[in-house]
């Protein structure tokens, strides 16, 4: 039936939408129960856990049929912004502590409540937030701690903007500074830790970045507390303000740039939790990506991540548009559906709710689409869903990339610089199964987005790309291609 949509919409005209491939499921909540998402879990069963921020935690009862029904299982914490499941207890991330919880009667209501550490302070700023756990494969914890913005009543306190490792025994330790308003934290199939940002002061643009120890990310305000004894990072000294990102990277002790960038409003304004692909293929063809949410937006972006020369970097993608709130957590369900959790509460954000909780399915229909970017010696190679079009994807003019970066400065984001429009595509060689296309691509910049539009290009039924551009993030310029 889907394939016969897409066929009688390119004979009326008509291109594919996101939403014949994939489509968007309420999860419906009755209205007494403002489910403004914290954190979500899938818990089997049928089951979902959500927490808001209100300090509320639920399970959702056959959350993913069509009469739904909710037991509270805790209440009375304080803005909890994450949840996870660690032999039999729920851990989640208050304002001021990392929690765990556990029902033991099973009666589906939590009964024992545990501080498992709570060494970070608070000054009474409304923006003090703190977002996890994840669990690295040492076993260990991992928290955000968003900067405060404005008045502090009590008076400044350490280790605001900073990544923190926490142990099952409560001992934490500063491992990275200089975050923003890091609103996701998740570990990659392979281990590494990864941190969304949102765009503001120090910030040119949202992002996508990897936490190693040591790191400085960019944000002075919490940079003092490196001074302490437990830090484990080295302070960099005083930050220039107003130089260009590849600039201060150079220059700045410690400084990490992103894996990703966002660009500003192109790529959604404010990215939160996310997500890596392990469904195997149960949710397209996209394995191994990233997916993740922005509040603003209401939207849910895929990223490509490569390791080149030992720095991440990719491109992100437009992905699928429409949900009713802005999303601030996603997480995989049972059925291999994509559950996001939302809220608009604090911040405007699209759709024509204040909260929610929707399910995004893949209707098994493939679109076409740029499934990845890579960076090769000189150029970049793309993956595509469909065989494409030679004629079109061997066209020059079908293509247009163009290069930019952004300042690290104080004043509230960054418009794109030292912008290059219209970069030399110098010779295109479409692979024998026409799954490929190399793009060799003169005057390449490193530490610059290079956004890519491809907008006549055509597969073999003569579809356009459901999304037609993406933009690279591009930190190293490979020496060799990849295999």
């Amino acid at each position: 039936m889907v394939g016969t949509l897409i066929i009688s919409a390119m004979l009326l005209g008509s291109p594919p939408t996101e939403r014949e491939y994939y489509r968007i499921v309420d999860v419906e909540i009755p209205e007494s129960i403002v489910m403004e998402v914290g954190g979500l879990l899938a818990l089997g069963d049928g089951r979902i856990m959500a927490c808001t921020r209100r300090g509320e935690v639920w399970i959702i009862n056959d959350a993913y049929g069509d009469e739904p029904s909710l037991t509270l299982y805790a209440d009375g914490l304080q803005e909890p912004l994450g949840l996870m499941e660690h032999d039999g207890w729920i851990y989640t991330a208050q304002r001021g502590e990392l929690t765990r919880m556990k029902d033991t009667d099973g009666d589906d209501r939590g009964d024992v409540f545990e501080t498992v550490c709570d060494d970070w302070a608070i000054s009474g700023n409304y923006h003090e937030y703190t977002f996890g756990p994840a669990m690295d494969t040492n076993g260990d914890f991992w928290i955000t701690l968003n900067r405060p913005f404005g008045a502090q009543p009590f008076g400044k306190k350490d280790w605001r903007g900073w990544a923190m490792r926490v142990t099952p025994e409560g001992e934490m330790f500063p491992e990275a500074a200089g975050l923003r308003s890091p609103a996701g934290v998740a570990i990659s199939p392979d281990g590494d830790v990864f941190y969304s940002d949102n765009q503001g002061e120090w910030c040119g643009t949202s992002k996508l970045s990897h936490i190693e120890r040591g790191d400085f990310h960019g944000h002075p305000l919490g940079i003092d507390s490196a001074h302490r004894e437990e830090s484990l990072v080295e302070h960099p000294g005083e930050i220039p303000d107003g130089e260009l990102m590849p600039e201060a990277n150079r220059r700045i002790p410690g400084f990490k740039l992103p894996a990703v960038w966002f660009p500003y409003d192109k790529m959604g304004k404010s990215p939160a939790g996310f997500v890596w692909d392990r469904t195997g293929g149960a949710f397209g063809p996209f394995q191994g990506q990233v997916f993740i949410g922005d509040q603003h937006h209401a939207w849910v972006m895929r990223v490509y991540l490569e390791k080149v020369d030992g720095a991440w970097q990719g491109a992100c993608f437009p992905f699928m548009s429409g949900f009713q709130s802005g999303i601030v957590r996603v997480a995989w369900g049972e059925d291999d559906s994509l559950i996001v959790g939302m809220t608009n509460r604090g911040w405007a954000s699209r759709g024509n709710r204040q909260w929610g909780i929707q399910r995004l399915e893949w209707t098994g229909q493939t679109p076409f689409e740029i499934q990845r970017m890579e960076a090769i010696p000189g150029g970049f190679r793309l993956s595509f869903t469909h065989e494409v079009d030679a004629e079109t994807a061997r066209d020059s003019k079908n293509w247009t990339i163009n290069s930019y970066t952004y300042r690290h400065h104080s004043p509230y984001g960054s418009p794109e610089v030292d912008v290059k429009e219209g970069l030399v595509i110098e010779s295109i060689t479409v692979s024998e199964d026409r799954r490929q296309v190399d793009l060799s691509v003169n005057g390449l910049r490193e530490g610059y987005v290079h956004e890519l539009h491809g907008d006549g290009v055509r597969d073999l039924s003569g579809h356009p790309l459901l999304h037609d551009r993406a933009y690279y993030t591009l930190n190293r310029i490979p020496q060799k291609s990849p295999d």
